[in-house]
């Protein structure tokens, strides 16, 4: 699937290995600035090596996208595709993050709308995430979408010796194929 470009200098495509530098730069930013989002840590990723970044770019299960205003990395979000022969229907939402000077622009709405075709394109057809209980915008921004949720895990993640709920939430693609299903 090509980038997206609009006239406001916005542009949103699947990231590369030649973007590792720089996705792993806002991701860092992204897990530092907002611990309570996401359930990787930056205590653990920031040791990690730009190879690793290189690596997750290069994965046939991880498909990552990436925001650019002006041609500048300001919102990210990932695809991971479920390799399991029971689960390869699905696929899961990671990682989605808009950096704080680029927000109200339609970034997120841009990149979810571009991970939800690539879910599609890849013949996936439930596409399901997690958001931090209390992040409303991300919520907002799901539901919007037609994500719905389904559960809420108390005590998901620990933070600074704090407790973070997480809602995990599902969009049904298409029409499924297993026997019998609606």
């Amino acid at each position: 699937m090509p980038g997206l470009g609009d006239d406001r200098g916005v542009e949103i495509r699947r990231l590369t290995v030649a973007d590792a530098a720089v996705y792993r730069a806002l991701r860092l930013r992204g897990l530092r600035d907002h611990p309570e989002a996401f359930t990787s840590s930056w205590d653990e990723d920031s040791v990690k090596p730009v190879s690793d970044a290189e690596a997750r770019l290069a994965s046939a299960h991880q498909r990552q996208w990436g925001a650019f205003v002006n041609g500048r990395l300001q919102g990210i979000s990932g695809l991971e595709l479920l390799p399991r022969s029971k689960e390869r229907h699905k696929a899961r939402l990671v990682g989605m993050y808009v950096a704080q000077e680029a927000a109200g622009r339609g970034l997120g709405a841009a990149l979810l709308a571009a991970v939800i075709a690539d879910a599609r394109s890849v013949g996936r057809t439930d596409l399901v995430l997690t958001v931090s209980d209390g992040n409303a915008s991300a919520m907002r921004l799901y539901r919007n979408a037609g994500f719905v949720d389904f559960g809420t895990e108390p005590r998901a993640i620990c933070v600074a010796g704090r407790h973070v709920a997480k809602v995990h939430m599902h969009l049904r693609l298409e029409c499924g194929t297993c026997q019998g299903e609606p």
